[in-house]
């Protein structure tokens, strides 16, 4: 006994592709309905032949056709002699049968419908028209009115409303704070960051509470207070603006108010001991003049994240063993950023609040103020955000590289590095320490561009930086030489040194004392000045002779060495001394000396006359009285003067 198998056959589709798509999806063309069907069969008749007996003579001619490949002895029976009579009766019978069912169909308009024949209606006179437009019109406007007034009569009775509904203002306070319903009934909200990594132990509930109704006419003289659910505030011009609300919002008395952290840095140190103290909880309460919930609780949660903030930081203060020990007296912390410089981190939360007070001006910096709400958030997304471990089995808590440490053999010296951070405080005072550096740096360039016009300093600070580094380019360049030669300069500005990269390669750290940048900044233009020489005596044919960046003669300079530079003309009869200090403009001393000498004679000792070519002595020039707008142009003009002498 055979096993059988069920094969399964896919019947070929009957439907056309109509297209396919790209994503390789096939789109066939829909099965033609049954009216379509009909057409298509219909078009496969040929209405021209219209009697039985053409269509018997093509029948016949095609069987003659057939019967010719066949055998011709093939037996052919003769036809039965009524045939004819009996096909007549048959087609009349067809005929008949057609024409009753085409008469049923017509008569009871089950099957087909016949359309009668559309005759020419009468022309409508045009006030019938008319009429009736206007009779739709009137319609359509009236539903329209009805609307309208079914609006008017739902806005005004949401106006009359004194209080909104209890469930959409919770609704609405739902969607946007963290609300629970205890067990005696009462609802209770929570203000604070625990749910975004905050450990901060204070308490941050508030309490909701349905407000009683407060009709217009009743306490149109009575004073605000936070335990109605309606509130009034008075404005400049004596305006009394009135604010209803369904719900009563409690906050604590330690978190209503307004706070923010003050920042300032500030050179002196005087008031070194005192402090401002404010006393949470007395006062007037402004809580209750904003009018709304929302800016109630917004003003709230940012006094709870403020004194998180300062906590933090005042702890870390006191743990953190500095140079120069950090202060802390009440809601002030002060830290040395550098020698008389101070950082002063204040906690200002005021719970009286009075509009016609001006507020008062100071430096507070509001840069670093932003930067300390974006490192405490940094700390609550840390703790709440732990790095998966690999494998699954590993602890939970240890960085990424400290898990690789052992298949990379890491030493000893990396794993303290893996395990060493920076509090938030360390990590403001540094980038209080930047600022103030950036600062000096821009003063200390901008003074040298303003002071020094010959050459120009062009400095270009790089837009991508990060909080404690900056990148500054200097060029030093001549106008209208610059194709001759520039010194570029690239000064890195750290938190409490300058790192600068000279054009040569070379590397110098320096510190926080802006003389030094200075002085860094006057012996680069003194080595511009002449590296410029040297290259445009070449561009003129003159010859180098010696060329010297430390001057071992002369008086000793303040800061630095003074260069000098030997040139030569092409005939070698002129020669051209320049000394340079290190400040071109008062210092550029220019020194001339001619060959043959004009004093030479002839002597016992000295018999041969070429003696003469050695030179004479060096006589100084007026050099603040050549023309020329910069020390290369004045040069330019002596040098072409001189050579056009010797030609």
């Amino acid at each position: 006994m055979s096993n059988s198998v069920n094969i399964s056959v896919e019947t070929t589709c009957e439907n056309q592709i109509r297209e396919i798509t790209y994503d390789g999806v096939e789109m066939y063309q829909a099965p033609p309905t049954l009216s379509e069907s009909l057409a298509k069969c219909a078009a496969r008749i040929d209405f021209s032949k219209t009697s039985l007996d053409d269509l018997k003579k093509e029948e016949k001619s095609a069987a003659a056709a057939t019967d010719d490949d066949k055998d011709a002895n093939q037996f052919q029976e003769s036809l039965w002699p009524w045939d004819s009579v009996r096909n007549k009766l048959k087609d009349a019978y067809t005929e008949i049968c057609v024409l009753s069912d085409v008469i049923s169909i017509a008569k009871d308009k089950r099957y087909l419908v016949l359309d009668p024949l559309l005759e020419n209606g009468d022309d409508t006179k045009p006030i019938v028209q008319v009429y009736s437009r206007k009779k739709a019109l009137s319609q359509a406007a009236q539903v329209l009115l009805s609307g309208a007034e079914r609006l008017r009569n739902a806005h005004s009775e949401q106006r009359s409303r004194n209080v909104s509904d209890f469930h959409i203002e919770l609704l609405r306070l739902r969607q946007n704070w963290r609300l629970k319903k205890v067990s005696n009934g009462a609802i209770i909200g929570d203000l604070s960051y625990r749910t975004a990594g905050s450990k901060f132990g204070m308490s941050g509930t508030f309490e909701v509470t349905k407000a009683e109704e407060v009709l217009d006419d009743e306490g149109a003289g009575s004073n605000t207070n936070s335990s109605s659910g309606t509130s009034s505030t008075t404005t400049n011009n004596g305006m009394q603006l009135k604010a209803s609300s369904a719900l009563r919002v409690i906050v604590p008395a330690e978190l209503q108010g307004v706070a923010y952290i003050k920042v300032i840095t500030q050179k002196d140190q005087e008031d070194l001991c005192t402090a401002q103290v404010n006393l949470m909880g007395h006062g007037p309460n402004i809580t209750a003049q904003v009018g709304v919930w929302q800016k109630t609780l917004e003003f709230a949660q940012n006094v709870l994240f403020c004194k998180e903030l300062f906590a933090q930081l005042a702890r870390e203060a006191i743990q953190l063993q500095a140079p120069i020990p950090h202060v802390v007296i009440g809601n002030q912390i002060r830290a040395t950023l550098l020698p008389n410089i101070q950082l002063i981190i204040s906690l200002c939360h005021s719970t009286s609040f009075d509009s016609n007070q001006p507020a008062p001006i100071n430096d507070h910096d509001h840069v670093l103020e932003h930067s300390l709400h974006q490192l405490l958030r940094e700390v609550h997304f840390k703790n709440s955000h732990h790095p998966f471990p690999h494998p699954a089995s590993a602890p939970l808590g240890p960085s990424k590289k400290r898990m690789i440490a052992g298949p990379t053999a890491a030493d000893r010296e990396s794993l303290l590095e893996m395990t060493k951070t920076q509090t938030i405080l360390e990590q403001i005072i540094a980038q209080a320490q930047h600022i103030f550096m950036r600062k000096r740096t821009q003063y200390v360039l901008d003074t040298l561009a303003r002071d020094v016009k010959d050459p120009q300093i062009v400095s270009h600070w790089n837009a991508m930086n990060s909080p404690t580094m900056s990148c500054v380019k200097i060029n030093i360049v001549t106008h209208g030489y610059d194709a001759i030669g520039r010194t570029s300069l690239v000064i890195h500005v750290k938190e409490r040194s300058l790192k600068c990269i000279c054009r040569d390669g070379r590397v110098m750290k320096l510190s926080y004392e802006p003389q030094e940048l200075r002085d860094l900044i006057l012996c680069q233009i003194n080595s511009h000045q002449i590296s410029c020489l040297v290259s445009l005596a070449r561009y003129m044919a003159w010859t180098v002779l010696s060329n010297s960046n430390h001057l071992g003669i002369g008086k000793v300079e303040p800061l630095g060495n003074a260069s000098s530079c030997l040139l030569g003309s092409p005939n070698s009869d002129r020669m051209i001394a320049v000394q340079i200090r290190c400040d071109p403009q008062i210092d550029v001393k220019v020194y001339i000396a001619r060959s043959p000498r004009q004093d030479f004679f002839p002597s016992p000792l000295v018999p041969e006359k070429f003696w003469e070519n050695l030179g004479g002595n060096f006589k100084e020039v007026r050099f603040d009285k050549i023309e020329g707008k910069s020390f290369l142009n004045k040069m330019e003009f002596l040098m072409a003067s001189l050579t056009s002498n010797t030609t």
